[in-house]
């Protein structure tokens, strides 16, 4: 555990996430955080995926960050396939075990089958459903959050049947400790810790088993639902929202901050239709069908976005002056809000890496998830993230396929007897040596292959694949050849390139030959890396067959060179 600790700590310090997602603004009744429409969104700037490899992110369709430092995480892969690391806090990995792992462990019980919604409690205490509508859970059950009828911790996922059998689940939703799910007829099930009156039963008894949340409830459809730590709320097909239990704050909007022990509806927001809603800790969020933004509840932080810290009992409008809101977002386990606008603008506001906002500002982030990796405390995730994998490519995937093409090529090298496929316009655009070449030397008439015979294979097809990717992968010692092409076509970007590989794969036995390579391409930065380096292992770079072999007016110049440093006091 503390090794594991010790990791994410590392990780969350030491690194800045570049982000590239875009996120398409949601359709009616867009779920909470439980749910989310298919975005395209990196899951590597949570930290705790810093600790997996390119491939293994690859694979990843749906995933989730929770826990109270956002040091656990589940995700579902490609093939529908379960994975869990973390911590495992209270079992919450749900492995059978409660050993903390950084490896992915995959949970058999749950292969195959189709996770829709997912959500997390802070307990904490897992709810996931299928496909196939059915529930399950695991972790924290000390107030029988995971339906089962007892309070034993749940260490592996178990079937939610009790009052579900006949029922299709399509969404989930966990506060603190207890449990919500709405099944595909709108009926709203809740159970666990009931102190304050959140599974809406009348009572502050806590409920073993689902039950269903009646009182106004009873002939209304629902279409969302969401849990804020200690109370809950709902949104039926009309627009109308409803919410029960704790209310200290006044985060269930009803103008007083009286608990509630069954579904209150929000009768200042009467004469809207609410398309979203979301909670934080103690506050709520809900956008309506017109692109208008309420916040009420507690405000300790200004995760209301009013300008100040005042608790609101009622909804208030916010970012009145905003263009159209299309996506609001906020979970139970942090204080922070976010909102994005039709034109795509991302805003955050509340607890932001320890500050308080109180007004809603402007990021320079495409998609509201990544408020929460970047800035929230915990960096969790609002909602389960739907990873958008499809077979469309940038324009800078496109060229690096392409490259060394042949049914695509209107041009061949041809170095050392092998041939490299390229594309003419590319190289003019790439690269000026070649724009030149063409402009001046080539007709439609001239034979179609250009022989090389100065420079390697190896070095000359790492030279056309930079043109396509920006990217050389070459051994130090071919980084010379090409260091030697790039200062032939003054490809400045290149050499620097080179230098850098050079630097990074110099050894004691390549050294000299490294340092005679500097100096006869005039690079001079890399000239005075090579020389220190062999200053600093002189005896071992001396003994080296590449030392003895050396050029006798370079060898000499070294010699001076290194004596006037200090080299042979001794």
């Amino acid at each position: 555990t503390q090794c594991f600790d010790f990791a994410l700590k590392f990780f969350s310090s030491s690194l800045w996430f570049e982000v590239h997602p875009s996120n398409p603004p949601p359709s009616p009744h867009t779920q909470t955080h439980t749910h989310s429409r298919s975005i395209m969104v990196d899951v590597a700037k949570w930290p705790i995926f810093s600790l997996m490899g390119p491939q293994e992110l690859a694979v990843i369709r749906k995933a989730c960050v929770f826990g109270t430092s956002a040091n656990e995480a589940i995700y579902i892969t490609s093939d529908d396939e379960v994975y869990v690391f973390g911590l495992n806090c209270s079992n919450c990995l749900g492995t059978g075990d409660s050993q903390s792992t950084i490896v992915p462990k995959k949970l058999d019980f749950l292969s195959g089958r189709k996770v829709v919604s997912l959500s997390y409690g802070s307990g904490p205490h897992i709810l996931l459903a299928t496909e196939d509508g059915e529930l399950f859970a695991w972790g924290h059950n000390g107030y029988s959050q995971l339906g089962n009828g007892t309070t034993n911790q749940g260490a592996a996922p178990v079937l939610v049947s009790s009052n579900l059998l006949d029922k299709k689940v399509t969404e989930v939703a966990c506060g603190s400790h207890h449990s919500m799910a709405l099944t595909d007829s709108g009926e709203v099930y809740a159970w666990g810790y009931n102190n304050c009156g959140q599974v809406g039963s009348g009572s502050t008894a806590n409920q073993p088993t689902p039950r269903r949340v009646s009182s106004c409830l009873q002939n209304k459809v629902a279409v969302s639902i969401i849990c804020g730590q200690t109370s809950s709320l709902a949104v039926v097909d009309n627009g109308e929202v409803y919410g029960w239990g704790y209310n200290g704050n006044g985060q269930l909007g009803l103008g007083n901050n009286g608990n509630q022990l069954t579904p209150c509806r929000v009768l200042a927001l009467q004469g809207l239709c609410v398309q979203q809603i979301v909670s934080g800790y103690a506050h709520t969020l809900a956008l309506t069908d017109e692109g208008l933004l309420y916040a009420w509840g507690a405000n300790t932080y200004g995760q209301l976005g009013t300008g100040n810290k005042n608790n609101q009992l009622s909804p208030v409008q916010i970012m009145t002056e905003k263009e159209r809101i299309v996506e609001i977002a906020a979970c139970h386990s942090t204080h922070t809000s976010a909102a994005k606008t039709q034109s795509g603008q991302v805003y955050m506001w509340g607890q932001c890496r320890g500050q308080s906002i109180v007004l809603p500002h402007l990021t320079h982030f495409t998609c509201t998830d990544d408020v929460f990796a970047c800035f929230a405390t915990p960096s969790v995730m609002w909602r389960l993230l739907y990873m958008e994998h499809d077979d469309f490519l940038t324009v800078a995937q496109a060229l690096k396929k392409e490259f060394d093409n042949p049914e695509t090529a209107d041009l061949r090298f041809c170095v050392d007897g092998k041939y490299i496929y390229v594309h003419k316009a590319v190289l003019k655009i790439r690269c000026e040596h070649f724009r030149s070449m063409f402009q001046s030397h080539w007709n439609e008439d001239m034979k179609e292959v250009i022989e090389i015979d100065q420079f390697s294979y190896p070095v000359y097809r790492s030279f056309l694949e930079f043109l396509y990717t920006d990217n050389v992968e070459l051994p130090p010692e071919d980084a010379i050849g090409l260091l030697d092409l790039a200062t032939s076509y003054c490809e400045n970007r290149l050499k620097r390139l080179c230098q850098h590989i050079i630097k990074r794969g110099i050894t004691v036995e390549n050294a000299f030959s490294l340092l005679s390579a500097a100096v006869r391409y005039d690079a001079e930065d890399l000239e005075e890396f090579c020389f220190k380096f062999c200053i600093n292992h002189l005896t071992e770079v001396t003994q080296t067959a590449a030392f003895w072999q050396i050029d006798g007016n370079l060898l000499k110049d070294f010699i001076c060179r290194a004596s006037r440093c200090g080299a042979f006091k001794n």
